[in-house]
């Protein structure tokens, strides 16, 4: 890099760069930067607050599954209104004009959109999946014009306005929390209303239109004002979820990745808390300084009471204790050291502490109790405590993060890794007692016994099959297809003859079935999993998946076998269920949405392929290494939103929170990859061999961090969050800042051979994400998280092959004695 010389007080740096000045509809456009980056920064910022909302309001109104849905909708949208940009470049109007009138209009179909969406009454099936998805888009269509249009436009300083961009985007994530938490999943939507018709105000102005300028001036009020009245009356609001009216609410809240209401249960009318409309724990209502003898034996001689009456008065940690049963059930059996771990404040701080503690008699105040707001599992890992009793019951969610990137309910709780954490624990008398649904052929406590074996042989434990015993409570045909509850005990040492005599005593008593006893040779699945010698086999013949998940792939609700995937995907494409339960159905029912996502993405992206010949006929560029190197575009498109999604994940064990992985992970990438924008031609220039280079440093940066997050990570366990939020976002930095540098420099080498398809380029690289979304859970699922991040890198390298491949250094952007221009000013 060689300095030129010295003007106006600074050093201007001199780079090779040849470029077409300004697009032929935009040569009397007079630029005013600042006022451009802000127009382009509200309109990204608003968009991120839009789409991250709806994956919550589509938790809610859907099932979880549908969370993923809005991800699609929201990049889909931006391809194919990049697409519409060259429609809208035809427009005879300025370029201001053009970008006013589109972000007024948008802020108007954001708040249709979203009234529509909550006016959904039945479920949306396999067939209905489209019906959703494009009403949806319009916002996404009409923003992705927007930002499209801006870029290509001002192409000159393309690495300024996507610095800008992806600040805009980050500061929507900063936003999100804070929103979602106070006002609300339809006010944040309707903020981000607020945002499109804010920089409607910005672009007219930047037009001299007046009128148009006071219009949205006066629409961005109105909608604030909405947005207050509405927080505090609800009358745009979830009515309708998952099929059916939300009645007799007496509390509602959301956060970033739950919306919880607490109105009565339709039979026993006892107070319940109700997440994302679905799931339920009711509240324990016990007067515990005056316990009935009925009580207390209702508490105790039933499944989760199993390990209270085997090990009475334990010291005791809860992992998701929700409403207090199992609180009040170690209380009963007389313990005075209860440990409670709660992911969601609403619930543990919010119902039970602030607004309703008499209804369950001040349970979590008690001085023997003590509530931690915190992933179970982080909080075992940084625990120094060994307990008595661990217990889970039935901790799952059906909810979506605001991240909606993970459309299978991935769980750290229920792996390898995780039962080793909580084995070690465990005093030399302690046990596990996790409470899962018992389902014919059973599934999720097979699968917990197959963790079990494997963590136990892990620890250097011989003969797992002696640590463990399954109770189950009700029958098959109870509770509507959920099944009955099987009870698994697994204990640090082998049960004593004395423990299976109190075990067989208290099923006794309890009315419990034996399922598995070390003692008894009891023939079912459990007992064969456990005796045989050849496990593997075993795990793989078996109908349904039940083979050991890790940290590294935590989907262990999803249990379609590999080779029965068809077969599933058929019968719901014919509108039945697989053989099976409502409840096992409705896990597993994520597997033909994804497929559906795929098929609808494919679609979308295939439409962004073949619109633009179809709209600009000859004037695409006739040079065919030109054609081939918006494949670049692709690739990186792809292969960055599946170093996201694997780095989301990965990082919220470490950080403890789903909240705070999402938004330490996806605010650094943007910062750091806008950071790289600005800095792009600086680095980087217009030069292929460069490009080249960068692109073969973030493959290896990736490698790296897919290979060494996980000992860094529980190297820092310990830590206390402010490090390892620090740590996180260094470690996501680097590679982020290189990885916001191939974008732009590619627009610039497509710029210099052929600026129409500048617009294509983005349309296609938005598109590609959806398909590096949808391909990124599959990887997940079938792989591994590690080795999604490794296909993510591996995609940055088929952009360097492209890159060679159509000689773009060679073609475009070779240093040459030709005349250049410096580096714009800034």
């Amino acid at each position: 890099m060689r300095l030129g010389p010295r003007t106006g007080g600074r050093w201007r740096h001199r780079i090779p760069y040849r470029l077409t000045r300004i697009s032929s509809s935009s040569r009397q456009t007079r630029f005013h930067w600042p006022l451009v980056y802000l127009g382009v920064a509200l309109t990204t910022l608003a968009a991120l607050l839009l789409e991250l909302s709806l994956t919550r309001i589509f938790s809610v109104v859907f099932h979880y599954h549908f969370a993923f849905l809005a991800i699609s909708i929201a990049l889909f949208g931006l391809g194919a209104g990049g697409v519409f940009s060259y429609v809208v470049s035809g427009w005879r109007w300025s370029l201001y004009s053009k970008l006013g009138t589109l972000a007024l209009l948008n802020s108007l179909v954001v708040v249709v959109s979203l009234v529509l969406a909550l006016s959904i009454r039945e479920m949306p099936l396999f067939w209905a999946l489209a019906a959703v998805y494009f009403p949806s888009t319009l916002p996404f269509f009409v923003a992705g014009a927007v930002v499209s249009l801006a870029i290509s436009e001002t192409i000159e300083r393309v690495d300024r306005v996507y610095f800008y961009d992806l600040i805009g985007a980050g500061a929507g994530c900063l936003l999100l929390i804070p929103l979602l938490n106070n006002f609300g999943g339809p006010n944040t939507v309707i903020a981000a209303a607020v945002c499109f018709a804010a920089s409607a105000a910005i672009w007219f102005s930047l037009s001299g239109t007046v009128r148009w300028r006071v219009a949205s001036v006066a629409l961005s009020l109105a909608l604030l004002l909405l947005f207050g009245y509405n927080a505090r009356n609800r009358i745009i609001d979830v009515k309708y979820a998952k099929g059916k009216t939300l009645a007799g609410e007496q509390f509602v809240k959301w956060n970033s990745f739950s919306r919880i209401a607490l109105a009565p249960e339709k039979v026993s009318r006892a107070l319940t808390i109700f997440i994302d409309a679905d799931a339920s724990t009711a509240i324990a209502k016990f007067d515990l300084e005056h316990l009935r003898e009925e009580d207390r034996r209702g508490l105790l001689h039933q499944g989760p009471g199993f390990p209270y009456v085997m090990r009475p008065g334990a010291k005791t940690l809860i992992i998701g204790p929700g409403g207090g049963w199992d609180v009040a059930r170690a209380l009963a059996s007389g313990s005075r050291d209860v440990t409670g771990v709660e992911i969601n404040p609403i619930i543990a701080n919010t119902i039970m502490r602030e607004r309703f503690p008499g209804y369950s008699s001040g349970l979590y105040l008690r001085p023997e109790v003590r509530i931690c707001v915190e992933d179970g599992r982080s909080f075992i890992r940084r625990s120094r405590e060994q307990y008595q009793v661990i217990q889970a019951t039935l901790v799952d969610t059906w909810a979506s993060t605001a991240a909606g990137a993970y459309a299978l309910s991935e769980n750290n709780l229920y792996t390898t890794d995780a039962f080793r954490d909580y084995l070690r624990h465990l005093t030399p008398d302690g046990m596990l007692a996790f409470t899962r649904w018992g389902l014919e052929p059973p599934r999720e406590s097979l699968r917990l016994l197959s963790l079990a074996a494997a963590a136990l042989s892990s620890l250097g434990e011989r003969e797992p099959w002696r640590h463990i015993i399954v109770a189950r409570e009700g029958s098959l045909a109870d509770s509507n297809g959920w099944g009955a509850l099987d009870n698994v005990l697994v204990s640090r040492k082998p049960f004593s003859a004395g423990d299976l005599d109190r075990a067989r005593a208290a099923m006794r008593e309890a009315r419990l079935t034996a399922i598995y006893m070390p003692d008894e040779n009891i023939p079912n699945a459990f007992t064969e999993l456990l005796r045989t010698a050849h496990r593997r086999e075993f795990e793989k013949r078996y109908p349904y998946d039940i083979r050991p998940v890790d940290d590294n792939r935590p989907f262990f609700f999803y249990t379609v076998q590999p080779r029965d995937l068809w077969s599933f995907l058929r019968h719901f494409v014919e509108g039945g269920q697989p053989k099976s339960s409502r409840a096992d159905f409705q896990v597993n029912m994520a597997v033909p949405v994804m497929f559906g996502l795929l098929a609808v993405s494919l679609t979308a992206t295939l439409i962004v392929l073949a619109l633009p010949p179809l709209l600009l006929g000859a004037r695409l560029p006739l040079d065919k290494s030109a054609r081939k190197f918006l494949l670049y575009f692709i690739a990186i498109g792809a292969g960055y939103i599946m170093i996201e999604i694997a780095l989301i994940q990965r990082f919220v064990l470490f950080l403890g929170h789903p909240t705070y992985a999402l938004t330490v992970i996806i605010f650094s990438m943007l910062i750091a990859s806008g950071c790289g924008s600005f800095w792009s031609r600086r680095f980087v220039g217009v030069s292929g061999i460069r490009l080249r280079a960068l692109l073969a440093m973030v493959a290896l940066l990736v490698s790296a961090l897919a290979i060494l997050v996980t000992p860094l990570t529980e190297a820092g366990v310990g830590w206390p969050l402010f490090l390892k939020v620090a740590l996180t976002a260094a470690m996501v930095s680097v590679p982020g800042f290189l990885m916001g540098m191939p974008f732009p420099t590619g627009l610039s080498l497509l710029e210099a051979r052929h600026k129409p398809s500048v617009r294509w380029a983005w349309a296609l690289n938005a598109a590609s994400s959806v398909l590096g979304s949808v391909g990124a859970i599959f990887l997940a699922i079938y792989f591994g998280l590690r080795e999604t991040l490794l296909a993510g890198g591996a995609m940055y390298v088929v952009a360097l092959v492209i890159l060679q491949v159509t000689a773009a250094d060679r073609d475009i952007g070779r240093e040459s004695n030709q005349p250049h221009f410096a580096h714009p000013p800034a």
